[in-house]
């Protein structure tokens, strides 16, 4: 898996190119945690999904954590470009109940 990030305003919009699995999920959390802590004014965690091929129970786990950190602080977390499998994993987990998902970017941006 690789994972580019873009700060913009309140926002973290981050890349995910590969799978988000049990062997990958560390790294997520890893480097979502970084960017958080490093720009704190985060609100919006923007997950761009157009390139993820597969994600699991470890990858839906950390999506959930750090929209569980991001809601305390009074934040949200979208998705984007997700393709009709994820999309239907996140159905089946109960995981669009807390996370948006948006055909693209701007949309994700103009609905925060």
């Amino acid at each position: 898996m690789i994972l580019k990030t873009e700060r913009q305003g309140a926002n973290l919009i981050v890349f995910i190119d590969g799978e988000l699995d049990l062997e990958t999920a560390p790294l997520f959390k890893e480097t979502i945690e970084k960017k958080l802590n490093q720009y704190e004014s985060v609100r919006h965690l923007i997950l761009d999904l157009e390139k993820v091929s597969f994600i699991d129970s470890s990858g839906l786990g950390a999506i959930l954590g750090r929209y569980k950190r991001l809601s305390g602080q009074g934040g949200k977390i979208s998705a984007i470009k997700v393709s009709q499998p994820v999309k239907r994993i996140f159905e089946l987990s109960g995981l669009l109940k807390v996370v948006k998902i948006y055909e693209n970017r701007q949309q994700a941006l103009d609905n925060k």
